[in-house]
């Protein structure tokens, strides 16, 4: 889906990378590492390398921030998945595993013990190890 720009273009028109950023909350420098990873993502680049972006490239970047930011997918996992459609990275092969997700998302009390945390630390480097297993 593509975002409304609100700017008076046609909305096939072609859009700077500091317009599209703007919309969709991205940074540019985000973007421009994404379109190293997602080889389906490249823009028109006219003299100097200025970059403009398709509908269809917009909408792309857009299902990629969905991906990575909201489902949760690694960039390799999203990459799969959009190559395949789905198959080869399934969503669970393709997610960051939940321990990671729910370590970085939790707030840590100040009266854990050490110990208890590095029990915890020691099964998150399991399920990393396992998931590195399975690619």
């Amino acid at each position: 889906m593509i975002p409304d720009f609100e700017d008076g273009k046609a909305p096939d028109a072609l859009r700077t990378i500091g317009e599209v950023t703007r919309v969709l909350g991205i940074r540019q420098h985000v973007l421009r590492y994404w379109e190293e990873q997602f080889p389906m993502l490249s823009p028109v680049k006219r003299s100097g390398g200025r970059r403009y972006y398709r509908p269809e490239d917009i909408a792309l970047i857009a299902e990629i921030d969905r991906l990575v930011h909201r489902e949760g997918f690694t960039l390799r996992g999203a990459r799969q998945f959009l190559e395949t459609g789905q198959g080869a990275a399934s969503a669970e092969t393709a997610r960051v595993p939940e321990a990671v997700t729910e370590l970085s998302t939790a707030k840590l009390e100040t009266t854990v013990e050490p110990s208890q945390l590095m029990a915890r630390l020691h099964e998150i480097r399991a399920e990393l190890a396992s998931a590195l297993d399975r690619d």
